[in-house]
Parts: structure tokens; sequence; C-alpha cells
């Protein structure tokens, strides 16, 4: 017979943190791998035996996630933009994971437009690319953008155009097919650094967001941003559009000081072992920078105060 195990040792990991850390390791091995196309993550925490859940953490980037959080289902998520937050919501920041990003509007050059202004006054039929994915932030941003700009994809369906909702980003072979084919007119949509270049390459023009639309957007809680030439010298001229920057992670504004004290100490000890767009080590003292917050990692709504305090003690902000 097999002699017994010697007697474990009495600083051993807990049995419940040792089954839940290999689900952990296990969910962040997979979603790190590029055959695996499940990538967003959802982590629900409770003390063994409980009936409920005392904690989850919504890897998403939807605003559809803020419902969640104020309705307390969820303690922790994500959006992104970062300015996407609703701005009178009873939320609270954690910090930003750095992403420069943009949206964009390009149009086929045949069409002779360089602003929305245009496309609205021309009541223009455009074919449009969309993204498929429907609680994806950008389609509220670009909602929002339009209505500035005085028109909705509704209008522009009721003007004879015609929405294409396709998967993936505009450079995803599947969608770009369409814009070579010419079978859409336009494409509407973020992750600018993928497509922008390659748009302007076969024929489309990037349009401009007006000034007076930029104003109504930055009431709303947007932020303006420009597409540089200096960045995609295959634009003839910088381009003035809405910023799409930042992974903003928030909470509750009423969440007990001791969660968000935890979930951000958390997130200093495992800072290095985060990888984000940047690096292989999260930058937290840009991530959590006000006010306002970086270029890249918009901070647009207050630190959750226990959230401040945890970085103040550990040198990530200075005030």
């Amino acid at each position: 017979m097999e002699p017994e195990p010697p007697a474990l040792p009495p600083d051993r990991p807990r049995a419940p943190a040792v089954r839940s850390r290999l689900m952990l390791e296990v969910a962040a091995e997979l979603v790190g791998r590029g055959d695996w196309a499940a990538k967003q993550a959802m982590v629900t925490l409770r003390r063994q035996g409980a009936d409920g859940w005392d904690l989850a953490l919504f890897g998403s980037d939807s605003p559809a996630a803020v419902g969640e959080v104020l309705a307390g289902r969820v303690q922790f998520a994500i959006v992104n933009p970062a300015c996407a937050v609703p701005q009178d919501a009873p939320l609270a920041a954690i910090a930003t994971v750095p992403s420069y990003d943009q949206l964009a509007f390009a149009v086929s050059a045949r069409f002779g437009v360089s602003s929305l202004a245009e496309v609205r006054d021309r009541r223009l039929p455009l074919r449009v690319s969309l993204r498929a994915q429907r609680d994806h932030a950008v389609h509220r941003v670009v909602a929002d953008t339009l209505a500035a700009a005085g028109f909705s994809l509704a209008d522009l369906e009721d003007w004879g155009g015609r929405l294409v909702y396709a998967e993936g980003l505009p450079h995803h072979p599947r969608r770009w097919a369409a814009v070579t084919a010419g079978a859409v007119d336009a494409v509407f949509d973020e992750g600018v650094y993928n497509w922008v270049e390659p748009a302007v390459a076969a024929g489309m023009t990037v349009l401009d967001v007006g000034p007076a639309q930029l104003a109504t957007l930055e009431a709303a809680g947007y932020r303006r941003a420009v597409l540089r030439r200096s960045r995609f010298p295959a634009l003839p001229r910088d381009v003035a559009t809405v910023d799409f920057s930042g992974f903003l992670v928030y909470t509750r504004a009423d969440t007990p000081d001791h969660v968000v004290r935890a979930f951000c100490e958390a997130l200093h000890e495992r800072r290095d072992s985060i990888a984000w767009q940047g690096g292989p080590s999260l930058p937290l003292s840009r991530m959590c920078g006000g006010p306002g917050g970086a270029v890249d990692a918009p901070v647009p709504i207050p630190l959750h105060p226990a959230a401040r305090s945890v970085w103040l003690e550990r040198g990530v902000i200075d005030r």
C-alpha cells in the first residue's frame, strides 16, 4: 500500500483559493491564446458554501455593463472608450488602462464630401459598414456623434442608404472585402491605427467632425481628438474627430472602501503580470493621473476615495 502523504503545512493555501486560482490562471492562459476566440471574462467570487456571490469582476468593454454595476450585480467593470461612461451616474473610477485611439468616418471619395455636415446637407444614401457586435460602445459613440451633426443612421436609411453589419474591425478580411469590392461606400468605426491609411489608399475620405458638433459632444463628456497626418501620412490633412481612448476600470461610487481597497491593492501587486498594449507591465502612474488623465488614459469621472487613498499610499499619484 502506498504510504500516507506527509501532513500539510499550516501555511498552505486554502482549498477554495487553490480551486479558484486554478480556474483564474486557466482563464488567463486561454484569453492569451491566438486560437481562442472567447476573450472577455466575468469573474465571480464568493465564500465557500454561500448562497450568493460577494464580488463580480467584468472584463468587458461595453457600456451595457454600466447597468450591471449600478444594479449591484457587478462590482468592477471596464468600458472603452473611457469617456463613454455616463457622467451623471453614481460611478467612480479606479484607473484607466492606456489605449490611444480615435473614431473615424470614412466615405468614398466619389461623393466629394469632407465633413459629416456635408453628408447631412446632401442627404447622401450611404451604404455604411458597421461593427456586428451590437453592444459595442462604438455604436453609441457613432450615434451620439451623428446626432451632434444633425442626423442619424436611420436617416441614412431613409435617404436610400443601407447599414451593413459585419464581424470585426474594418480591416477584418471579410469586412474589408466589402470595401475593396465597392459593396459599401462608408466605414464608421474606431481602431483607426488598423484601417484608416488602407481606407485612404482604397479611395476613401476621412470626414471632419465640425467644431460645433465637437463642442456639443464635449458638453456630454466626450473628448475631441485629431487624426494627424504626422501619424497617418496617407491622410491629405489633419482630421478633427472624437477620442476613443482608454479602458476605464470603474465601480459604483458607494462601493465599500474595503472592497475598493482590496481591488486596488491586488491590481498594484499584479501590475507586473498584466500586459497592456504598450508593454508587459501596467503603468499605474499613467493610469491614475488627473485631472482628466493622460491623452491615452482619460479619467472622466472622479476616482473612488478608497482608490485615491491606495494610489497615494503606494506612490502611484502624489496628490
